[in-house]
Order: C-alpha cells, then sequence, then structure tokens
C-alpha cells in the first residue's frame, strides 16, 4: 500500500542562493536544484529559469535499470528506452514532446550517462498548448551532487525522489513560488 498522496510540493528558492532550492512535501523540507536563470515570471525559451507556476505532474520516465523503485508510484511511468528523446526545436511539430531517436530536429537524448533522468517526471509547463519560445520540457528530475543549476528543471537527490515517488500523483501539483 502506498503512502498518502500529496496534493501540492512546494519549491523556493534558498535564502541567497537563487539556483538552489526548498522543497517542501507536507511537513518535511528537502533541497533541490533550480534553473541557472534562477526563477522568473516570464519564462523564456533557453533562459535557464525555473517557471514561477503551479505545474501538475503529467507522467514519468525511469531507467528500470538505475531506478527500479520508480515503479513505486501512481504515476504513470515509462521505461527510458536507448531510443527516447525529447523535441526541443520550437518549429518542429513535435517540439516539447518525446521522440524516437535518432531524430532529425535537435532534441534531449533521455537516457543519460549521468544518471540525471534515471527518474524524469514531466510537468505540464507549455504542454498544452504548446507556445513556441516559452520554453520547452520542464522536468522534476535528479540532481547533480552540489545541487548544481538545471536548464529550468527542478531537481532533488535520488533519496528525496525515491521518498517523494510513492506520495505523488498525476494531481501533484508543484508549486514554484517566491
Amino acid at each position: 500500500m502506498l503512502p498518502t498522496g500529496l496534493g501540492v510540493v512546494t519549491v523556493r528558492a534558498r535564502p541567497g542562493h537563487p539556483t538552489q532550492g526548498l522543497l517542501q512535501a507536507g511537513n518535511r523540507v528537502f533541497s533541490c536544484a533550480l534553473g541557472r536563470g534562477g526563477i522568473s515570471a516570464i519564462k523564456r525559451e533557453g533562459d535557464g529559469a525555473t517557471p514561477l507556476a503551479g505545474m501538475r505532474i503529467l507522467e514519468g520516465y525511469f531507467r528500470d535499470d538505475q531506478f527500479a523503485g520508480a515503479r513505486r508510484t501512481r504515476l504513470a511511468m515509462t521505461p527510458i528506452g536507448a531510443d527516447l528523446g525529447w523535441c526541443e526545436v520550437p518549429g518542429d511539430r513535435n517540439y516539447n514532446r518525446p521522440v524516437r531517436i535518432p531524430y532529425g530536429a535537435s532534441h534531449e537524448r533521455m537516457r543519460r550517462d549521468d544518471r540525471l533522468y534515471d527518474v524524469c517526471l514531466v510537468l505540464d509547463w507549455n504542454i498544452r498548448p504548446r507556445r513556441r519560445g516559452c520554453g520547452s520540457a520542464i522536468f522534476f528530475h535528479l540532481a547533480r551532487p552540489g545541487y548544481t543549476p538545471t536548464l529550468g528543471c527542478v531537481a532533488v537527490s535520488a533519496r528525496t525522489m525515491a521518498w517523494l515517488l510513492p506520495r505523488l500523483s498525476d494531481r501533484t501539483v508543484v508549486k514554484v513560488v517566491r
């Protein structure tokens, strides 16, 4: 049986460190990484900012060979195969969507050597409708050591993600605030 679900996970910048954050889930607080552009109310393609917004968790991807515990969740989770990518070209018809690679337009490889996407949850930023220039995927994924900045995503440690996953659902909102 899974623990009680979380309706809202709140993220804010750590005082004095705009690219690092504090993530509150229920009565627990965890460290997290934010975008290299800090938190921004006006998100633009390539600005590296984490959007100031409430974003619902839509689904997730995981590396079964690296993070088998990702199946312990209420979220729809898809294993990451070697051919999974994510299109990041605003003019492409598959912009901000998963694609099979090799793919003709610029894309991000989801099966990464650095293990950041061993668990990768898709937030509903610029998904429906997709607006060119407003930034492609905002993911909730694993952090680098030292919580170094992301390209706009929210990232937590593997241990934090393992604690959160059984408590998350497609009704959970990741609310980025100031």
